[in-house]
């Protein structure tokens, strides 16, 4: 039962990281910002290291099976 757990969390946050790194080099590379009123700079770097922890911390769940 515990895998079952295991594998939906890290499917999750693979999905949400992948998605979330994906959004936003495409806002990025499209010159659009990636949250309003802060700096682009700042907002991609955010959101890029959310997205890549995200994904990293899907990989760990989906590795301890």
């Amino acid at each position: 039962m515990e895998n079952v757990s295991a594998i939906f969390a890290g499917l999750v946050f693979a999905l949400f990281g992948g998605a979330l790194l994906v959004w936003t080099g495409v806002r990025a590379w499209c010159g659009e910002p990636v949250a309003q009123g802060v700096s682009r700079i700042a907002s991609v770097a955010l959101a890029g290291t959310a997205g890549a922890v995200a994904l990293a911390l899907g990989g760990y769940c989906l590795t301890r099976l």
